[in-house]
């Protein structure tokens, strides 16, 4: 009961946090709340990380730009150079049109052009420091294993934590659904579902360095997705190739017209696909929800005391909720890629059993 406690007041924290940062950002210049700034400034990616503001001054850390011109070459400078659409060196962050929130270049033509990109944005600021600290803790807690001997008593608090957590994905996801050659692909699920389960509750956090959408970005979920395509298809085994290009349909549905090859080949894509667009659209909209709640008080504010202090109650209740359900939906993510990946993985390898005359 204690504990349910603690994590009740942890999130309330959390969604007061949530509030101030929001409140640094939650108007226009006229006083009015412009909640589709705030939202899609959240879940988006910036060249700089906003933390929060403190009075009339916007607390932020620069982070580094690297781009290469096609006239000048390459360039680094911190973004705070292009702080207020200042230009810097040709280049300058464009506030409308098709490159919108991204570095352009003027050409000498006049014209507003893309350089090679490869700045360190805020998503992949959050996403080096939440590797960083993923190895971190399973190195931490494969230490407490070398130091511990067989007859020593079972881990208990965070290490305890963590060898339920990998014994669960070990046992039910990846021994049971990819089969006997579980092994193999051991060590890439078990880092898929940490990986995304630690950039998932790291999101959550509304202050620094928490509150990236890593998992949000599209870009991210892709390269996820890629892995487990790879991990299918590179290994998948003679009875797996022949079912997609010769499978056990009537013939008519093969030759002349290779209808069902096509089909099967087709799948071959979709399904790495819908782990993308799966992890991608729950992580972001769990984001936009919160942001959303927390916008009704500042949207709330010119109607009044009443009004006011009864939506800002139903925000917080309903902002300490979606952090509840966001945390469940953090680990129910992070589960599903992995039993998916882990399944498609297995149909990969299964082998047909010889039919007997």
């Amino acid at each position: 009961m204690d504990k349910l406690k603690y994590v009740i007041a942890l999130f309330v924290c959390f969604a007061f946090a949530g509030m101030a940062k929001a409140s640094g950002a939650a108007t226009e210049g006229n006083g009015n709340v412009d909640v589709k700034a705030i939202v899609f400034g959240h879940i988006g990616d910036a060249y700089e990380w906003h933390i929060t503001k403190w009075g009339d001054k916007d607390i932020i850390v620069p982070l580094p730009v690297i781009v290469r011109s096609e006239e000048s070459g390459w360039h680094a400078f911190l973004s705070s150079r292009l702080e207020g659409g200042e230009e810097y060196e040709g280049f300058r962050i464009a506030t409308e049109g098709e490159y919108a929130g991204k570095i352009v270049e003027r050409t000498s033509s006049g014209e507003d052009v893309r350089p090679l990109d490869i700045s360190i944005t805020k998503v992949t600021l959050a996403l080096l420091m939440n590797s960083v600290l993923l190895v971190a803790i399973i190195l931490g807690v494969a230490r407490w294993y070398r130091k511990r001997t067989p007859e020593a008593a079972a881990p208990k608090g965070f290490v305890g934590l963590m060898e339920m957590f990998i014994m669960m994905v070990h046992d039910d996801i990846i021994k049971s659904c990819v089969g006997e050659n579980y092994r193999r692909f051991a060590p890439y699920l078990l880092t898929a579902f940490f990986f995304i389960f630690l950039n998932n509750v790291m999101g959550l956090i509304p202050v620094f360095p928490g509150g990236a959408n890593v998992t949000g970005n599209i870009a991210v979920t892709f390269v996820l997705a890629l892995f487990t395509l790879l991990a299918v298809n590179v290994f998948g085994s003679k009875e797996y190739w022949k079912d997609i290009f010769w499978p056990h349909v009537p013939n008519w549905l093969k030759v002349p017209v290779p209808l069902m090859p096509v089909v099967e080949l087709f799948g071959v894509f979709t399904k790495p696909f819908a782990l993308m667009i799966r992890l991608f659209a729950n992580m972001m909209a769990g984001h936009s929800v919160i942001l959303a709640l927390t916008s009704l008080i500042f949207i709330t504010v010119s109607m009044g005391p009443l009004i006011n202090g009864t939506m800002t109650v139903v925000s917080v209740l309903f902002c300490i909720f979606m952090n509840m359900l966001e945390l469940l939906v953090a680990f129910i993510q992070a589960y599903v890629f992995t039993m998916l990946s882990a399944v498609f993985i297995g149909l990969a390898q299964a082998k047909h059993e010889p039919e007997k005359a």
